[in-house]
């Protein structure tokens, strides 16, 4: 293996495992995911008592399953934490690195190409935040990089088509979006390649006969189980936002039920229009090189999903690519147009989850525009031109790279202590030692799906909690939750009067204003940045 690639995956381990159980925080999903694994382990059904689902009902957002069956050897050997339901997904983090370097290697036979995409990626922001989670978006990206390099393969050697097929399928049972996005990449694949498969069809119907098969499960629990009435409450059409508009625009009509009006005005056209809004957002240079995603999980403050550079290298690659066009482009640029496109179809947008597979042709492109400045360098005939460029981009780069290093390690933690949870674990600890005193104990649902996070800390058997909860109907946005099991309570604080006497011999567990001062305070748990996360009063 290249030197130079070898360096470039310790380092892409090094800042994917470096502290990995502890940074960030846990969160509810990363709970959820790791607790019905452990589950699975005691009992062989969900936490909801769903023996050996394909989508995890977890809080009615059914969940794909892949990514739980991943982490299960991981629980049981190492047992349940965050470190053990993670490292599915730095390992395939840095496996991403090493396949866009072989990917790019097989598109475009440039061994300074590939090396420098394989750095790139290694050191993105988008990808590195992602990699270091339970997040089962990371490994969807792993499957179709995985995907797109068989399919390449396959055009040179038809045995890997089935190989291709078969990491695509994975995805698809990884995450959500890709079933949006893989099918719209195998079409696009298909009719730039279209005068190569049609020479040899027997492989490529064999392989996806195969995948057919393959399949099969899943659109059977996709149309069996909740998981459509979920996407349905994620979804564009969930959004009044559309219709409100069109009620305005008709209105302003001297007959708002003319023909005119209808044709001009409609739902068609005004949700098509959302999403072509919504799809562009995720190109836009606030969200790529800036300020990244709104929701605070899945950014780090004043960063953007890519590094300010990359918009240099981008913006020179596509000025390249643009006058050498060829069908190996054409794939990198289908895969950045339809990477967003399950994220367009929903309310929330531009949203860095669930178009992180974007990531890859972005880096991809980005490569490429390095590539022609040092090229164009390497060119120059005055030395001190030559030097200033070189040094200009190793201090942009290390420059842009050691700030992102300490806007998550140093400032992410401080600015964003809800978005990951901090204080839970503390939180439980005391909880477990002092519970016995107590008849109850009330927790504020003041933070999300705290129920999931008890199970996790506490390790509560799961043969116990099937049998002691319900879910809630879902809420606007087609979640549910558990309100109480055994001895614990999940509530709204709005009035400590009320909760203290509804609750009496208790503990209870609520933010700084829940929590009077005049309440008999016994606990106060602190975010990193120093504010108060949680008082744990007794009642």
């Amino acid at each position: 293996m290249n030197k130079k690639l070898i360096l470039i995956l310790i380092l892409a381990a090094f800042l994917r495992f470096w502290q990995l159980g502890s940074v960030p925080a846990l969160n509810a999903d990363e709970a959820a995911l790791g607790y019905n694994a452990y589950s699975l382990i005691e009992t062989g059904k969900d936490e909801h008592g769903n023996p050996w689902p394909i989508h995890f009902q977890s809080f009615n957002d059914y969940k794909p399953g892949l990514y739980v069956y991943l982490i299960l050897p991981f629980v049981k050997f190492f047992g349940l934490n965050p470190l053990a339901i993670r490292i599915p997904g730095a390992f395939l983090g840095v496996a991403t690195v090493y396949l866009i370097y072989l990917l790019v290697r097989e598109l475009f036979n440039d061994e300074r190409l590939a090396i420098i995409s394989s750095l790139l990626l290694a050191i993105s922001p988008w990808h590195i935040h992602f990699s270091r989670g339970a997040w089962e978006v990371n490994v969807a990206t792993f499957f179709m990089t995985a995907g797109l390099l068989l399919f390449i393969k396959g055009l040179k050697d038809q045995k890997y088509f089935v190989y291709s097929v078969l990491s695509f399928v994975l995805s698809l049972y990884t995450y959500h979006a890709t079933r949006v996005v893989v099918p719209l990449l195998g079409l696009g694949l298909f009719v730039i390649y279209s005068s190569e498969l049609i020479k040899n069809v027997k492989p490529l119907i064999r392989a996806g006969v195969i995948g057919t098969i393959l399949i099969i499960p899943l659109v059977l629990s996709l149309v069996r189980g909740g998981v459509l009435s979920r996407a349905a409450g994620v979804g564009l059409f969930a959004d009044p936002g559309p219709l409100s508009r069109l009620e305005e625009q008709r209105s302003q009509h001297v007959d708002f039920t003319s023909l005119p009006a209808k044709l001009m005005h409609n739902k068609g056209v005004n949700y098509f229009l959302a999403f072509a809004e919504n799809l562009m957002e995720h190109y836009s240079g606030d969200f790529l090189f800036i300020s990244g995603d709104e929701i605070q999980r899945n950014r780090v403050p004043e960063t953007g999903q890519a590094h300010i550079y990359s918009l240099l290298f981008i913006l020179v690659g596509i000025w390249w690519i643009v006058k050498r066009p060829s069908k190996e482009i054409f794939v990198v640029l289908l895969w950045l147009l339809v990477a967003p496109t399950a994220a367009a179809l929903t309310f929330q947008s531009p949203h860095a989850l669930r178009a992180q597979n974007m990531v890859i042709p972005l880096t991809i492109l980005s490569a490429f525009g390095l590539v022609k400045i040092l090229n164009w360098l390497a060119k120059q005939e005055n030395k001190k031109l030559v030097t200033t460029g070189y040094w200009s981009l190793v201090i942009l780069i290390s420059w842009a790279f050691a700030r992102y290093q300490h806007m998550y390690w140093v400032h992410m933690v401080k600015e964003y202590p809800f978005s990951s949870q901090y204080g839970f674990e503390e939180m439980f600890n005391y909880v477990e030692e002092n519970k016995h005193k107590f008849e109850k104990v009330v927790i504020t649902d003041r933070y999300d799906q705290p129920y999931i996070l008890s199970l996790f800390h506490l390790k509560y058997p799961p043969s116990k909690f099937q049998n002691e909860h319900q879910l809630t109907p879902r809420d606007t946005f087609g979640f549910s939750t558990v309100r109480t099991y055994n001895m614990y309570n999940f509530v709204s604080i709005r009035s400590w009067d009320q909760v203290r006497t509804e609750y009496p011999r208790s503990l209870i567990i609520g933010t700084n204003k829940e929590i009077p001062r005049e309440a008999n305070v016994i606990k106060i748990i602190y975010f990193p940045n120093g504010e108060i996360a949680y008082k744990i009063a007794a009642n």
